[in-house]
């Protein structure tokens, strides 16, 4: 706000000077400019100066030299945008848009938004075509979202170049194109952007738009997994799991799946499982094999659900229980694992009907909550 401030007494002492030679303003004397006090810039805005109604909109809107105020904020905003400031349009539509000051309004919104937009404004253009691809306030458009994140995207606008390359990719609003949805990826990439990375080196490691690259994915992984992406983490793993584009490396592999299923990644979860079981990348260590595949079992990992019933039926890592077993096995049964509907079955010869009851019991119970009902018992 003081760069602001700072911007507009600059302007203001400028336009004092008459356009003349260099040589003329040279012999006028120096004089000091006025400072621009919060109540200088009341009073300009109180006299329709249309870019200190913003500033003063701005100030009450993030209580800033002034207490926080959404309804003046909304009051300043408006007046500003109605003489064309489309910075002042763009926070009109932001209190339309939250309910700030004014009642939340959706459709005037967009019409603020519109308005800024048409000013060439890349951050209305954005959030406009964000509202054309929900329907919000406006009807709902996947060709005028996808032109609007391209004005964005053009000026440089690193979530609108990530959204146009999603649409480019998809086909959504404009044709298919896995090429421009890679090229708009990589300036998005290029703008340190964590998704737009992840998603470049899923492309360059699939070939898809561009020639298949398994160093340069790696690459990519590596810089978005660096800024924390769980998604990046476990593909990055996987790579160094299987040496494509880096060094075969097992303890580097853990070492992103650790990170990964730490945020809550099943299938991070179910790969770590895997290392601590096999002793890949560290030394075999049961229990924890067991503990993270019940985490990914849990978010419905068939696989983890598989492996954590054989666990529970061998007594590997966990107390020997039956009962649970079947319950895993029914689970992933029911999403059709032909290996978990054969070791059911044989579990099933070595249960009573009580605990086979019981595991039925459990695995309905389980999938009431996160799957479609579980298959019953032949």
């Amino acid at each position: 706000m003081k760069n602001i401030l700072q911007i507009l007494t600059l302007l203001l002492c400028l336009g004092s000077v008459p356009l003349c030679r260099a040589a003329a303003v040279a012999k006028v004397p120096a004089v000091a400019p006025q400072p621009m006090t919060p109540e200088l810039v009341r009073k300009l805005a109180e006299a329709g100066d249309a870019v200190a109604q913003y500033n003063l909109g701005y100030c009450c809107y993030r209580g800033e030299v002034v207490p926080q105020d959404y309804a003046a904020a909304a009051r300043w905003f408006r007046k500003s945008a109605d003489q064309g400031v489309y910075q002042a349009q763009f926070g009109l539509a932001l209190c339309y848009r939250e309910g700030h000051g004014v009642p939340r309004d959706d459709a005037e919104a967009a019409r603020w938004l519109r308005k800024a937009a048409d000013q060439g404004d890349a951050k209305a253009q954005q959030l406009l075509a964000t509202c054309y691809q929900s329907g919000r306030g406006v009807a709902q458009s996947v060709a005028e979202a996808a032109a609007w994140f391209q004005k964005a995207a053009t000026q440089g606008v690193v979530r609108a170049q990530y959204e146009l390359a999603l649409c480019c990719r998809e086909g959504r609003g404009v044709p298919k194109d896995p090429a421009a949805a890679a090229r708009w990826l990589q300036q998005a990439a290029e703008q340190h952007d964590a998704q737009a990375q992840f998603l470049l080196g899923v492309l360059l490691e699939a070939g898809e738009g561009v020639s298949q690259n398994f160093p340069a994915a790696a690459q990519c992984y590596r810089r978005a997994a660096a800024q924390g992406l769980a998604a990046a983490q476990y593909n990055l793993g996987v790579l160094c799991a299987q040496g494509r584009g880096v060094p075969q490396d097992f303890a580097e592999a853990v070492k992103w799946f650790q990170l990964a299923a730490r945020q809550g990644d099943a299938q991070a979860q179910f790969n770590l499982g895997l290392c601590c079981e096999k002793g890949q990348g560290l030394p075999v260590q049961l229990a924890d094999a067991a503990r993270w595949y019940r985490l990914a079992a849990e978010q419905g990992d068939v696989r983890a659900q598989v492996n954590l019933a054989a666990c529970l039926a061998r007594g590997q890592g966990v107390p020997r229980d039956a009962v649970e077993a079947f319950k895993w096995f029914n689970i992933a049964a029911a999403a059709g694992d032909t290996n978990a509907v054969a070791a059911r079955a044989s579990l099933q010869q070595l249960m009573t009907a009580e605990q086979i009851a019981e595991g039925q019991r459990r695995a309905t119970a389980f999938a009431t909550l996160t799957n479609p009902p579980a298959a019953p018992v032949q």
